[in-house]
């Protein structure tokens, strides 16, 4: 008896420390599947840059030659398919994906600056509200000066898109990170 006490108080406390559900993110299904998410997202399996760019393609064309549809209440072959559930789905994280504040932790990504942004890595505002928080992924320089980059990214009203964008190279709450996949 003593020994299931700090087990279980322990995974209490375990559980409150998962990446809560923040604006632009779904809330989760259940505690238990966040917390499954969680563990699953934080293996080390290495992915390439090559795949991830890949992987995020797939949601242009994923449905009947569209692209899937945004929704913070949805999902699509088991990821969420708000902007960071699409991230999670190209990163290979555990379903339903993480959210947007976890992307930006530690536990998946190290923050490093925007002139250092490779094919892969990832532009992300995890403040504000579920309006203004928001993930993409950086694909490549769009200009010698690199004022701005095509992205690929899920975003409300839309769906998954591939554009060319400037978040975090002007004065707004967007910094760059590099999953730890890589």
């Amino acid at each position: 008896m003593r020994i299931a006490l700090p087990i279980v108080a322990g995974a209490a406390v375990l559980g409150s420390l998962a990446p809560l559900a923040t604006a632009g993110d779904a809330p989760a299904a259940s505690s238990k599947t966040s917390a499954n998410a969680t563990k699953a997202d934080a293996g080390t399996k290495a992915i390439s840059r090559d795949t991830v760019i890949k992987r995020a393609k797939t949601w242009l064309t994923a449905v009947d030659g569209h692209q899937v549809p945004y929704s913070q209440s949805k999902t699509f072959q088991g990821y969420r398919t708000d902007c960071s559930g699409y991230v999670s789905m190209a990163l290979q994280y555990g379903k339903p994906g993480t959210n947007t504040v976890g992307l930006a932790s530690s536990q998946f990504t190290n923050k490093i600056k925007m002139s250092q942004l490779q094919k892969g890595d990832l532009v992300i505002d995890a403040n504000g509200s579920n309006t203004t928080r928001h993930v993409v992924i950086f694909e490549s320089w769009a200009n010698s000066a690199h004022s701005k980059y095509n992205a690929y990214e899920q975003r409300g009203s839309y769906g998954t898109d591939h554009s060319v964008r400037s978040y975090g190279l002007g004065n707004d709450d967007y910094d760059a990170y590099r999953p730890k996949k890589y």
